[in-house]
């Protein structure tokens, strides 16, 4: 690793602390100000939940778009708003969970599991559907407090574009949803699958949160445009790499138990090429077991093995690194910041190799 390679890590491991410091410090102001017994017990598991795990990787585009575009190392107040990405993406990840009924997050019980827990032996009603329930109201709790927290900054109050890209942001990360959730009920073909990375993933996680940053640094047209378009074309690659780590992997490396998207019937790029890819006996085999609910670990074997055999894995990972060889050209004709743009390529090039 080289010098600046090393610094910048030193540097990013910093920033992480600083802004689970502020959402640490947020959410206990919310626990602190709490009576009721119950919802303490549920505002600690909320804590808990926000601060395990997680790279950080929405809070850190928006800090760096910021430094790309002139702004001050370090600024508090652009902290705080970077904070409120990840307190919206904690809202997402509990909702997704909900939906995909999946008991792992992080390799740990999700938040409707560890909400199912309070539900105490002598009470009435069943625990799971407890669980879900509490579960979505923390999830409409972190969407409320992430705009909270967002509106907090000075610098947020000053900037409407940036209140602008904070709404497209969470309108297009619930558009995904509701996308992903029609492919989940019929085939999508590639370029549906790939609508849905864009609005679900590549919007929310890269492109809006870039721009967000530069935006509050009082980014320039053109900036924010190369931003848009570096934003886009990592966003899909990051999900790219989730697809094929979710499906090809295991729960110790993707954090969810691995069946949880061939029993969804995730419509993901992956499984789109391999059925454009199949022959007759694949597709039957597709057909069959992806998106059937009884599946085990024979058929997901069986699966994996067929997806395989068409040669889709192969096709998703040049996809990526098109993707990738094409963000780190818009960032290489863009005006910004040289530290910035060193950060901004090794989080681009961290999207190929992620392994969680």
């Amino acid at each position: 690793m080289s010098v600046l390679a090393e610094e910048l890590a030193e540097g990013r491991v910093g920033l992480r602390a600083q802004i689970d410091g502020r959402l640490d410090s947020f959410l206990r102001g919310r626990l602190d100000a709490e009576s009721n017994p119950e919802a303490r017990q549920a505002l600690q598991l909320l804590h808990t939940f926000a601060l395990r795990g997680g790279k950080r990787v929405r809070p850190l585009f928006c800090y760096w778009g910021w430094r790309g575009a002139g702004g001050e190392a370090g600024d508090p107040e652009v902290l705080g708003a970077a904070a409120a990405l990840e307190l919206f993406h904690t809202a997402a990840l509990i909702h997704d969970d909900i939906i995909d009924e999946s008991d792992l997050r992080r390799g740990r019980a999700t938040m409707h599991m560890s909400m199912g827990q309070l539900h105490a032996s002598e009470w009435r009603g069943e625990q799971r559907r407890f669980g879900l329930c509490s579960a979505l109201l923390a999830g409409n709790a972190c969407l409320v407090w992430s705009e909270d927290l967002f509106q907090e900054s000075p610098l947020v109050v000053r900037s409407a574009r940036a209140r602008a890209l904070f709404g497209r942001l969470r309108s297009s990360a619930v558009y995904g949803e509701f996308l992903d959730l029609v492919g989940e009920a019929r085939d999508s073909t590639m370029d549906e699958a790939l609508k849905i990375v864009r609005h679900k993933t590549a919007s929310y996680t890269v492109r809006y949160p870039l721009q967000i940053g530069g935006a509050l640094a009082g980014a320039d047209e053109e900036l924010l445009a190369a931003y848009d378009r570096f934003g886009l074309l990592i966003g899909e690659a990051f999900q790219l790499r989730d697809d094929l780590v979710g499906f090809l992997g295991t729960a110790g490396v993707s954090g969810k138990a691995a069946a949880d998207d061939a029993r969804k019937g995730k419509p993901t790029a992956l499984i789109a090429a391999a059925r454009e890819l199949a022959d007759n006996g694949q597709r039957d085999c597709l057909d069959h077991l992806y998106g059937a609910p009884w599946i085990g670990d024979a058929e997901v074997a069986r699966l994996r093995e067929t997806v395989e055999k068409t040669g889709a894995p192969a096709v998703i990972e040049r996809m990526i690194h098109e993707r990738h060889d094409g963000a780190l050209s818009q960032l290489r004709e863009a005006s910004l910041h040289p530290t910035a743009r060193a950060e901004l390529e090794l989080l681009a090039t961290a999207s190929l190799n992620r392994d969680s």
